[in-house]
């Protein structure tokens, strides 16, 4: 691999941000990229161009919301089409990672950590951006 990965937390509003490591065996919280309508992608997309030039990026890891079902829902069916977008607009592969129970983890980190209840939205997408990712690189097996 030749350069960091980038995770995305895809929400209706927000994406959270995560970036890898250059050794791929950590994940940082970078930022949560808000819009104000569900369908008003363009400027996220353009920020998201701009982080992958920013780190240097050879892989999306994007959370997949399969219900605790293991059944998919509308968000997966959302979740699919912007993984298409980042397809097509950046031609670098995308792969999907289950992210059940990643705000839950998220949340009680940030409880863990002192954040009060009403300042946890600026951070909760970020840093289950970062989880995802984080899962991500450690069952990663060779690729």
């Amino acid at each position: 691999m030749d350069g960091r990965f980038l995770g995305l937390d895809f929400g209706s509003k927000t994406v959270g941000v995560a970036v890898s490591d250059p050794l791929f065996m950590t994940a940082q919280p970078v930022e949560t990229i808000k819009r104000n309508q569900a369908n008003k992608l363009r400027r996220t997309l353009a920020r998201i161009g701009e982080l992958i030039e920013e780190y240097d990026i050879s892989r999306i890891i994007l959370g997949y919301p399969v219900n605790m079902d293991d059944t998919e829902g509308e968000r997966c069916s959302a979740t699919r089409e912007f993984m298409e977008l980042l397809k097509k607009r950046f031609d670098i592969p995308v792969t999907l990672v289950n992210e059940q129970l990643t705000t839950i983890e998220a949340d009680r980190i940030l409880d863990e950590m002192g954040v009060k209840r009403g300042e946890r939205k600026e951070y909760i997408d970020k840093i289950a951006a970062a989880i995802i990712l984080q899962d991500f690189l450690n069952n990663r097996i060779g690729n």
